[in-house]
């Protein structure tokens, strides 16, 4: 039987750790390094860059870090797995190769394409699949003129077969964050497709990786009992046979591993615990989490059912064009000002320059009779949105800036007048199996298409029976919640979630019996109008809730102050809730 598979994260997003990369390499052994560069948003940056330089596309970071770190990654035979191709993965892995060449080394790269589906929407809508909106139900059929990217979520197992011909580098597009784990795990363990409860367990490892150093503390709730957070490690999953793992990080690094820090990750930015992927459904309710060492968390008992029939496709269509103006409001009468403000420029812009959108978002955080300037000052944030380009530019920022001298006491800007800049709409679709050809293209030119998976259909897997802790009774105190709960919010789309956790079964059957979706909607009143759902893993005393429309139509086009819903778990946690003393004791 093979020994523990060592994979190293050194990514989490594009702009991530540079460094991250050389630290993972030559920090201690590892045998496959994953870097995890796209997102919703990403789609989009790397769309932009490729209308300045079509050859472009991917995350050209990724390439920069190989440059620096080639030759110890061969020297030490390590595999090295991406999705940094994004766009154009055939262009990096051709970037790679010239790297190789100038430094001379020896290596195969590969690369896995068939996610770019942005040419094939037509054809697609015209044989009877509408792409209707995950989220809304609503048809793509009217929008498909504007789609700038289309990529379907791809599996794990083109990797495995780039793995397979004995590439050292493979390069993706779109994948499953969890696929660049899943792919190497397959490879080196020998799993066949249908071994569903070991394929779930790397989908929970890579989960757990995806995000970097946020599974080794970083953004953690509890961040203060790590005692040294200045610069963490990166995580590395040892992934066994049978597909359970240990999540750890280099010896000597900062951060800690713990229960906390990876059930955070888990929890981060899922939906139901029955996780879709496209290799396999995995069953987060069924996951069970045990410190066996510093350091050192073990991930096991994860069960997994058949792929999904269909896969997700991720399309980003021209929404038009923003701008935004940000004044600061000090002192007194701030609402008085803000009022004055909005009225004066609706007056200015009525008629045939007034936008379609045009939003005013206070946020009154002056104090009253301050002892510093900063400290009495609000934000007003103007954001213009319009189909027309000419209607959001300057038109728009230099009417804000004509208030100057003209409108309320001690008005000042935090920028000069701005251009309007193009904004993508995020539109989460199925499409079938029969649809998408994934292929792997070998150094050789030679191409290698892919089988798919079995797939069936859902299947029901309950997590531990029951959960039989008595709630706790008695006196109570008024505290914040984040006293006895830890959390994590952010995006999917237009959604947001919101992870809960407790320390504690007694903690947790408390937490079971307060915080219904509507106490969560009294607590955090943005919710309230919003379905949101809310679903229970025990076996992690963790609880999700998915607020569904919090960011509107996605990242890119929301004008939420918070667009991706990064800090709502902290301001849940600083809402004051009655907990019992027990606990808190």
């Amino acid at each position: 039987m093979a020994e523990a598979l060592r994979i190293a994260n050194v990514s989490g997003f594009y702009g991530d750790r540079f460094s991250a990369m050389r630290e993972q390499v030559t920090g201690g052994r590892v045998d496959v390094i994953t870097g995890d560069y796209l997102a919703e948003l990403t789609m989009l940056i790397l769309w932009k860059a490729q209308q300045r330089s079509p050859e472009k596309g991917y995350a050209v970071t990724f390439l920069k870090q190989m440059d620096d770190i080639f030759g110890e990654c061969v020297e030490r035979g390590i595999k090295v797995v991406t999705n940094a191709g994004g766009l154009n993965p055939a262009g990096l892995a051709d970037e790679l190769r010239a790297v190789a060449e100038t430094l001379g080394v020896d290596v195969s790269i590969a690369h896995v394409e068939g996610d770019d589906l942005l040419g094939d929407l037509a054809d697609l809508i015209e044989s009877g699949h509408n792409l209707s909106n995950l989220d809304t139900g609503e048809g793509f059929a009217d929008l498909e003129s504007r789609a700038l990217t289309a990529n379907v979520y791809l599996g794990g197992w083109g990797i495995t077969e780039a793995l397979h011909r004995g590439a050292d580098i493979v390069v993706t597009g779109r994948v499953a964050d969890a696929a660049l784990v899943v792919g190497p795990a397959a490879w080196r363990h020998g799993w066949k497709m249908d071994d569903w409860d070991r394929l779930a367990g790397a989908v929970a490892a890579g989960h757990v990786l995806e995000c970097g150093a946020q599974a080794t503390g970083g953004n953690l709730a509890f961040f203060e009992d790590i005692e040294d957070l200045t610069h963490p490690g990166f995580p590395i999953a040892e992934i066994a046979h049978d597909g359970s793992s240990v999540i750890t990080k280099h010896e000597g690094t900062g951060g800690a591993v713990t229960i906390d820090s990876v059930t955070a990750q888990i929890l981060y930015e899922i939906d139901a615990p029955d996780y879709v992927t496209p290799d396999v459904v995995a069953h987060f309710g069924t996951i069970n989490l045990e410190q066996v060492g510093e350091d050192r968390v073990a991930v096991s008992g994860v069960r997994g059912s058949p792929a999904p029939k269909d896969l997700k496709i991720s399309i980003n269509y021209l929404g038009g064009y923003r701008n935004s103006m940000t004044l600061v409001l000090v002192g007194l009468g701030i609402d008085a000002k803000a009022a004055l403000v909005e009225k004066t420029l609706r007056a200015e812009l009525a008629g045939v320059r007034e936008p379609e959108v045009l939003e005013f978002a206070l946020v009154a955080t002056g104090r009253p009779d301050a002892s510093s300037n900063a400290e009495a000052a609000s934000i007003l944030t103007i954001t213009a949105m319009d189909s027309e380009p000419e209607k959001v530019g300057r038109v728009f920022s230099s009417a804000v800036v004509e208030l100057a001298l003209a409108s309320y006491p001690g008005f000042f800007a935090t920028a000069p007048p701005s251009r309007e800049s193009p904004y993508g709409v995020y539109w989460p679709a199925l499409v079938p199996r029969s649809a998408v050809t994934q292929e792997v293209v070998l150094a050789d030119g030679s191409r290698i298409e892919v089988a798919d998976p079995p797939t069936g259909n859902p299947v029901e897997i309950s997590d531990r029976a029951g959960f039989a802790v008595a709630i706790p009774r008695g006196e109570t105190r008024r505290v914040p919640l984040g006293v006895i709960a830890g959390a994590r919010s952010g995006d999917k789309g237009g959604n947001a979630n919101i992870g809960v956790w407790t320390r504690s079964d007694e903690a947790y059957a408390w937490l079971l019996n307060e915080l219904t979706t509507e106490r969560l909607q009294e607590l955090l009143p943005e919710t309230a109008p919003l379905t949101v759902d809310r679903y229970e893993l025990p076996n992690i005393r963790g609880l999700n809730f998915v607020i569904h429309g919090l960011l509107e139509e996605g990242v890119a086009s929301s004008t939420r102050f918070d667009p991706q819903a990064k800090s709502l778990a902290e301001w849940l946690r600083s809402r004051h809730v009655d907990i019992p003393i027990s606990l808190l004791e």
